[in-house]
């Protein structure tokens, strides 16, 4: 597994898109990818761009594991 260079949830960007998201989770970018479009994942579609809103991935990965990254 890759490690996420993010440490803590405040240093996300406010939106993220698949690489983000799959480096948070340190999986493949295109395991990212495909996370994003899964029916549960929370995106939000800006025309032909996917991209997650930070407090819905937070949320997302609480619900998702057991807490996620510490606070």
């Amino acid at each position: 597994m890759k490690e996420s260079v993010y440490k803590n949830y405040a240093e996300l960007p406010l939106f993220l898109n698949a690489a983000t998201v799959a480096n948070v989770l340190g999986v493949s970018p295109s395991s990212g990818y495909e996370l994003m479009h899964e029916p549960e994942f929370p995106v939000l579609r800006v025309g032909s761009r996917m991209v997650v809103p930070k407090e819905q991935f937070i949320r997302w990965v609480a619900e998702h594991t057991e807490g996620g990254l510490h606070k």
